[in-house]
Formats: C-alpha cells, sequence, structure tokens
C-alpha cells in the first residue's frame, strides 16, 4: 500500500510542478565579435532571436528563428547587400548554411563534412560577411521555429506557394526593422530553400 501511496505522490507531484513550455513569439539577444575573412578582420554583430508570424487579422500564429549577422565598421548600410539564407529540405534549419557554409564560424569539419579533432569551431575563412551581411531564418516547424497557435491553419505553412507567402511577409517586416530596404537583397539557400 506504502509503494502505491509513493507511485500516487510521485504523479500529482510531477504533474502539479509540470509545466508547458512555450517559445516566445518575440525575443532576440545579441554579441560583438570578430572574424578574419581573406586575412582581414571583420568585426561584427550577431542578433539570434524570434519574429512573430501574424495571420490577415493580426494574431500572432507562429515565430521563426533567426540569426543576423551585421558587419559593424560599415558606415553606410544602404548600399551594402543584404542575403537572406534558408536551407533545403523541406523541413532543415538553416544551421548548415550557418556553421558549415556562409557564416563567420565553421564547425571544425574536414572535405567530406565529417567532424575532426579538436571538436568545436573556426573561423570561416571562406564566410561572405566581408561583402554582405546575412540573416539565417529556419521555417516553420525547423530549427527553433514553432507554430504558436494551436488552431492556425497548417495550410497556412506547408506548401511551396504558402511558403512563399508567409515568409516574403516575414521578410518585409524584418527588412523594415532593420533598415534594409535601399540595400541590394539576395537569397541564397540550398535545394527547396532557394524554390
Amino acid at each position: 500500500m506504502k509503494q502505491v501511496v509513493l507511485v500516487l505522490v510521485l504523479i500529482i507531484s510531477a504533474t502539479a510542478f509540470a509545466q508547458e513550455r512555450t517559445l516566445p513569439a518575440e525575443s532576440a539577444v545579441s554579441s560583438t565579435a570578430s572574424v578574419t575573412i581573406k586575412g582581414k578582420v571583420v568585426p561584427y554583430k550577431v542578433t539570434s532571436g524570434t519574429q512573430p508570424v501574424w495571420d490577415k487579422d493580426g494574431k500572432v500564429i507562429a515565430s521563426l528563428f533567426y540569426t543576423y549577422y551585421e558587419r559593424t565598421d560599415v558606415a553606410d548600410k544602404s548600399k551594402r547587400p543584404f542575403v537572406m539564407s534558408f536551407n533545403g529540405g523541406p523541413g532543415s534549419a538553416s544551421v548548415w548554411m550557418h556553421v558549415a557554409y556562409t557564416g563567420p564560424r565553421q564547425l571544425n569539419i574536414d572535405s567530406e563534412g565529417y567532424p575532426v579533432q579538436p571538436y568545436g569551431v573556426r573561423d570561416n575563412p571562406h564566410s561572405i560577411l566581408d561583402v554582405a551581411d546575412i540573416v539565417f531564418i529556419d521555417p516553420v516547424n525547423t530549427g527553433f521555429s514553432r507554430i504558436l497557435d494551436p488552431k492556425a491553419d497548417r495550410n497556412l505553412f506547408f506548401g511551396v506557394n504558402a511558403d512563399v507567402k508567409y515568409l516574403a511577409d516575414w521578410l518585409d517586416v524584418f527588412v523594415s526593422r532593420n533598415g534594409r530596404w535601399t540595400s541590394p537583397k539576395y537569397l541564397i539557400g540550398e535545394s527547396y530553400g532557394t524554390t
């Protein structure tokens, strides 16, 4: 009997202390660093965060995770290229574009993509941050991006036309908030990431 009571107490305690994990619709954290690209030191600011996706009525229905790299020693950003990066899939986060291809830091990997010792990251001498600012974007249900409203129409997110619509709307807001309308804009990605 004591074991049954103990098990019941543990179950009730576990459910009493369990909390629903929620993703904030909007948050960001920034830091500064530098990287050496083609023999030159490039200072930059990196911001990682989430930005909402709104429905036609202005209700937040999803949140997209992004990582944004801006070179900090450029006085006039109006002519500095702005690159929007997505990965392939569908269903793949932008992480490989970020840490294996165009980002300022890359994983210690060999030419075949296998990790090598010492494990960790190093400067990416082939990053494009010397010539362009980059935002890496995770579409809904990849990386840390999620649908927040369980009642939201899933057809708004999963399909070529749906992806184009909500990502274009999201980018409109991001570009406005970051003052990049006059910057030349480019899309880069793998496979489905640039469909």
